[in-house]
C-alpha cells in the first residue's frame, strides 16, 4: 500500500472514529459509562478514555463492547451504514483501523446482515487480542498469512505458521498473541450468531472478567422453581444475582401479564405492523419489564417475536430455553452453555 492511500485510509478511519462511535451507541442505548462498564466487563477509566480518543483498544476489547452493545466490531469503526448484497474490496482500498501498532483491515465494509465479518489483522511482535480471554457468539475462522500467530481456546494451546487455519465455536474463552519477532499477518473471520441462522445456535456466555462483576438475571416462573413456557402469562419473575459465577441471592418480584392489559382496547393498535411488533405493545413489555430493568438477562421458555425484540431494544438479552429447571438453567448460563432457542419464538 503506498504512502497516499495510507494516508487516505486514514483521513477515512480518524483516531477518534472508534470513541465517536462508542459514545453514540452508549447514549442511544440510554447507558451510563457506569453501566455499559458493567455490561461490558471494562474499567470505567477505560471506557472514558477510549471514547475521549486518549487510548487505543485492542482488537479484545472491542469484542467485549461489541458484545455488551449487541453490534458487529465493524459498527466501531464505520463513518456510514450503506448495506450492500456484494461488496467487492481492491487489495489498494481496503478500508482500515489502527489500535495502537495494530491494524484491522475490513474486507466487508457494508455487507448487509454482517452475517460474516471478515478482516486481515496485522500484529506487531509482543501484540494480540488483549490480556483476558475473549467470549462471543458464533464461530471464528483464522488463517495466518504471515509470520506466526499464538491461539489460546480454552485449555488448549495452538502455534500457527503460515498457511496454517483454525477454526473454532467463539462461545469457547480465547486469545491469541504474536509471540515471534516478526509481524504476523492474519485473515480474522468472525461469524456471529444472527436471527436468520440455524434454530439452536446461539450461545451465551459469562467470560472470566464478567464471573468478577456482580449481576442479575430474572426467569420468569409461576412457583420459583420452573421456567414458565409463556412470557406474557407468567405471575412471575425469579431474579437471580450472580457473583463470581456464584448465585448469591434470589428474590420473587411480580410480574404484570396479559391479564393486566385485559381491559384495554386493541383496535388503536397498529395491526400492519404484525403481531406484537406495533408500539402499543412495546409499551406493554416495557411495562412487564420494568420491575426487572437491573437484569442483563431474561430466562423464559417461550415468548412472541414482539417481546423478544422489546426485551433487546430494553437492554435486556432474551435467552428462550428449553430447560424447565431453574437452578440447571442457570448454571448452564453461568457456564456459557445456555442455547437461545430461536424456534421456540411465536
Amino acid at each position: 500500500m503506498s504512502d497516499q492511500q495510507d494516508d487516505l485510509s486514514m483521513q477515512s478511519y480518524p483516531e477518534n472514529m472508534v470513541g465517536n462511535n462508542l459514545r453514540s451507541l452508549r447514549t442511544k442505548r440510554g447507558l451510563s459509562l457506569r453501566a455499559l462498564a458493567e455490561r461490558s466487563g471494562l474499567n470505567v477509566n477505560t471506557l472514558s478514555l477510549v471514547e475521549n480518543g486518549k487510548s487505543s483498544p485492542s482488537v479484545g476489547t472491542l469484542q467485549q463492547l461489541a458484545q455488551a452493545l449487541d453490534v458487529p466490531i465493524t459498527t466501531f469503526f464505520e463513518t456510514e451504514q450503506i448495506e450492500k448484497r456484494v461488496v467487492f474490496t481492491p487489495a489498494e482500498q481496503r478500508p482500515f483501523a489502527s489500535f495502537g501498532s495494530t491494524q484491522m483491515q475490513n474486507l466487508g465494509k457494508d455487507l448487509a446482515g454482517k452475517v460474516v465479518q471478515p478482516f486481515v489483522v496485522t500484529l506487531q511482535p509482543g501484540m494480540g487480542s488483549g490480556d483476558r480471554m475473549i467470549v462471543h457468539t458464533g464461530h471464528e475462522f483464522v488463517y495466518c498469512l504471515e509470520g506466526s500467530i499464538h491461539y489460546q481456546i480454552g485449555q488448549e494451546e495452538f502455534n500457527l505458521q503460515r498457511g496454517d487455519s483454525i477454526v473454532f465455536e467463539a462461545h469457547l474463552p480465547h486469545c491469541w498473541e504474536n509471540k515471534g519477532e516478526e509481524v504476523a499477518q492474519i485473515l480474522l473471520t468472525l461469524y456471529p450468531s444472527d436471527e436468520r441462522e440455524e434454530p439452536g445456535g446461539r450461545h451465551f456466555s459469562l467470560d472470566t472478567l464478567k464471573k468478577e462483576l456482580s449481576m442479575k438475571i430474572a426467569v420468569i416462573t409461576s412457583d420459583g422453581k420452573t421456567i414458565d413456557q409463556h412470557f406474557g402469562r407468567a405471575p412471575y419473575y425469579l431474579v437471580v444475582t450472580i457473583e463470581e459465577g456464584k448465585v448469591t441471592q434470589k428474590e420473587m418480584r411480580e410480574k404484570m401479564g396479559h391479564r393486566h392489559f385485559a381491559a384495554q382496547h386493541e383496535e388503536h393498535e397498529h395491526r400492519s405492523a404484525g403481531h406484537g411488533m406495533d408500539e402499543g405493545s412495546h409499551k406493554k413489555h416495557a411495562s412487564m419489564a420494568e420491575i426487572i430493568s437491573d437484569c442483563v438477562a431474561l430466562l423464559c421458555g417461550g415468548m412472541g417475536m414482539g417481546a423478544y425484540e422489546s426485551m433487546r431494544q430494553l437492554n435486556i438479552k432474551p435467552i428462550v430455553t428449553d430447560m424447565s429447571d431453574i437452578d440447571t438453567a442457570v448454571q448452564a448460563f453461568i457456564d456459557g452453555k445456555l442455547i437461545d432457542h430461536t424456534e421456540l419464538l411465536h
